[in-house]
Order: C-alpha cells, then structure tokens, then sequence
C-alpha cells in the first residue's frame, strides 16, 4: 500500500510528465489527482505512453477536492500563475514542492527585475525552503513549501560551492558556460523552438537576462557567505534532454588540483545522487533519465575547470522534486530514484 498520495497541479506539461513516471515506479508514494486549467480528459489521451499505466482524469484545479485526495502537491506550473495557487493549497494544509521559479529567489525585488512581474506571496516566499538536497537537507525535511531548484542552477551550484566554501576559488571572475537539451524550454510551442529552427544548430542565448543567473549567485553567496561575481552563458544544444556546465574558476594563490578534488569529496560524501568522475568526464549520455549529477575537475593554464553533467528532466526538475518529497516524509532520498 503506497502511503503518500499525491496530486500533480499542471499535468499537462513535460516536467508532470516526467514526474508522473518516477512516481509510478515509487515504492511509497501514488498519484491520486491530476489537475489543469487546459483540459479535462484521460491522462493517456494527453500522453500516449501512459495509456494502461494511469487511469487518472485530468480534472480541475480544486483545492477542496485535493486535500481530500492528497497530501503533498507538486506544482508544475509556470512562474507567476504557481504563487497564485500556493497559499490555498498550504491554507488546506497540504505540502507543495513548486517546480517554477516563484519560490526560488527569496528578494522578492529580485524576482521582479528578472521576472518582470510583482510577487504576491510575500509571507509563503520567506519561509520557502530552496529544495537543493545537497546542501539544504535539514531544512528540506521540516519544509512545508520547497522551492525546486531550477536545471541550469543545480548543476552550477553543484560544480561551485564546494570550491567556495573551502575558499579554494576567488568568488569573481566566475565563468559559467552551459548547454541544455530543448526540453528545457517547456511544452509550448513557439516559432524559435520549430523543429527546423533547433535541428542541427547550436547557438547561445539569453545572454545577461536568463533569468537562472539570479538563482544561481544567491545560493552561491548564501553557502559561501560572500559576494560572488559570475557569467553565465547558456545554450540551446540540439537534443530532448541533458545539461552540460562547464565552469571556468581562479584558484587561490597555491591551490592545487587535489585540493580541489578533496574539497568536492568532502562536500558530496554520503550524498547519494553525486558522482565525482576521476578518470572520465562528465557527459550528458551518461546521466540522462537518472537523478544523477556528474562531476569532473580539472586543472588548466591557471584555472580550475569544473565540468558537470545532469539530465534537465531529471536532477533538473521532476528527480529532484521527488527527492525533496522523500525528504519531507521522513524516506530514504534515493527512494523511487535509482
């Protein structure tokens, strides 16, 4: 009998999707209630490969017919329309792990310079817990919202802090250069991701306005506790899924590449879904439709270089989302995840 009943709140979209797999495969968790504002109609109508693994309707956003149905929910909504339907749901007393950007960046300023709209949740959004298991556990498991880390930013994050925590790095002239998969930029079409238009190119974009850039130097600066200074560069790389970082850092005056590597050992001992690649390096093959996080240090013409591999779908978005989940019930973390 799974325990944990959850409702997915967005399920028409490739995060849900990929949530909607993991959880059929959780030894303690099950779906009771799918909802959305664009359609009402069997689940598998919507998503083929689901036809004879889910017989959920996709029914209304509800919340009284939620808290009867579920207990936790994962919001798999875009940003601005999520904040709107948190504090219903936490006034039901459900949990709520949100997989947009609304709870992630806690200067509510912040987010409206870079997302261009006000919050209106500003009590929910100071006591949001920024859902990295890594570094963020403890916290984690006495949430009642968490944050999901954005894709970009949790393979950034992974590849830099430990670095930074152990004042190994400076904290400027951080280069981040990154390249996601296309599933990355949702299920809405748009004419810049045509088939044509994304096929056989790769091409930079969302240079010095992705809004993941905010995201990822707050958290640097929270774990490390000093101003971090960064460029961030991402790319649309012509495949369905992976992200691929790779980090340029200045060493501190006699910092040498085992001490980095030790740095990193240290940091992701007993955490289970990082892997330090010695002898490989990171690619997105090896990770992809894992929860897994591949990390890789090298040392090059005076530079740390950092590389890290993560699927976008997975350790991304809906993997780490469910491990934030198994956190908040008191499961092991890796449950349903390996």
């Amino acid at each position: 009998m799974k325990n944990i009943r959850v409702a997915i709140v967005g399920a028409t979209g490739y995060t849900s999707l990929e949530t909607i797999r993991w959880l059929l495969k959780h030894p303690a968790a099950g779906i009771t209630y799918l909802a959305s504002r664009k359609q009402e109609q069997p689940i598998s109508e919507l998503f083929p490969e689901l036809l004879g693994r889910v017989s959920l309707p996709i029914a209304p956003f509800d919340v009284a017919a939620i808290k009867k149905a579920a207990e936790v929910v994962f919001l798999c909504l875009p940003h601005v329309a999520a904040m709107e339907h948190v504090p219903p749901l936490l006034d039901a007393g459900l949990r709520v792990i949100d997989l947009s950007a609304d709870y992630r960046i806690k200067d509510a300023a912040i987010y409206e310079k870079w997302y261009k709209h006000a919050h209106s949740d500003a009590k929910n959004l100071a006591t949001a817990v920024y859902g990295l298991p890594e570094f963020f556990t403890p916290a984690i498991r006495q949430a009642r919202l968490v944050g999901n880390p954005g894709c970009y930013p949790t393979a950034g994050i992974l590849g830099i802090a430990p670095l930074l925590r152990e004042e190994l790095v400076e904290p400027t002239d951080i280069i981040i250069n990154a390249a996601s998969g296309i599933s990355g930029a949702g299920r809405t079409p748009s004419p810049q991701h045509h088939f044509p238009e994304r096929n056989e190119n790769f091409e930079p974009y969302g240079i010095g306005t992705h809004r993941h850039a905010p995201e990822i130097q707050q958290t640097l600066e929270t774990l490390s506790g000093q101003p971090v200074d960064m460029l961030f560069v991402p790319h649309l790389i012509p495949m369905d899924r992976g992200i691929l970082e790779t980090i340029y850092l200045k060493p501190r005056k006699g910092v040498t590449l085992d001490d980095a590597t030790q740095a990193m050992e240290q940091a992701y001992n007993g955490k289970p879904f990082v892997r330090l690649r010695r002898h490989n390096l990171p690619g997105t093959k090896y990770v992809a439709n894992t929860n897994f996080a591949d990390i890789a240090v090298k040392f090059s013409n005076g530079r740390l270089v950092v590389i890290v591999a993560i699927d976008n779908m997975v350790k991304g978005a809906a993997g780490q989302a469910i491990e934030n989940m198994n956190l908040m019930f008191g499961l092991d973390e890796t449950a349903g995840l390996l």
